[in-house]
């Protein structure tokens, strides 16, 4: 089994979702040891933002592009077969300013492909990726889930998930981490217990 484990924090080793993703894959090689990993720091090494470079690489054939357009097109291509070759996939994804890190919203874009993840149809669109399993490691300062505030963290994980076919998507989650030691303390141990107890179950 591959299992693809993405962290997009930008605070080293005072992440909260760092720890928690790290002891979420650790939790899955200890219940599987024949666990392949793949990780993938996006803060330590950023995926460059879609943009009309993207584009203008995919769309110029692979002898005729320079040496930015390759560096381009190599980075779309092994985004993606990480991301297509991975059963499961880890996510550490703590919430900035409403909203994921933008070096996450990078990667997903070089994953959401038409054709690849997803595709259009006569009947509307189909994702590709059903046979994926996905856990978000969810951390936030603040208080968010369930309110309007966390549309454009979880609910948008979510959606683009259940966009690319994905229905077996679980949430590890600790919020309320700016609001004091206790509170971030309690947070982070029911996300532990989470990892430790019902993560594997289903």
């Amino acid at each position: 089994m591959k299992l693809l484990h993405i962290d997009s924090s930008i605070l080293g080793d005072n992440s909260a979702s760092r720890q928690l993703s790290r002891e979420v894959v650790e939790a899955w090689k200890a219940a599987d040891p024949s666990v392949e990993v793949t990780y993938r720091d996006l803060a330590s090494d950023a995926i460059s933002h879609f943009s009309a470079a993207t584009l203008l690489a995919a769309g110029t054939a692979e002898e005729a592009r320079d040496a930015a357009q390759a560096h381009e097109a190599r980075l779309s291509a092994e985004t993606l077969a990480e991301f297509l070759a991975a059963d499961a996939v880890v996510i550490g994804a703590p919430m900035y300013n409403f909203s994921v890190p933008t070096q996450l919203k990078a990667w997903i874009d070089r994953v959401t492909v038409a054709g690849k993840t997803f595709r259009y149809t006569e009947a509307g669109p189909e994702g590709l990726c059903g046979g994926k399993k996905v856990i978000l490691v969810s951390t936030a300062g603040g208080l968010h889930q369930g309110q309007p505030t966390g549309v454009g963290h979880e609910e948008f994980l979510k959606v683009l998930f259940g966009f690319l076919g994905i229905t077996d998507l679980q949430i590890v989650r600790a919020e309320g981490l700016a609001y004091g030691p206790e509170q971030r303390s309690s947070a982070i141990a029911a996300a532990q217990a989470q990892i430790a107890g019902e993560l594997f179950a289903a």
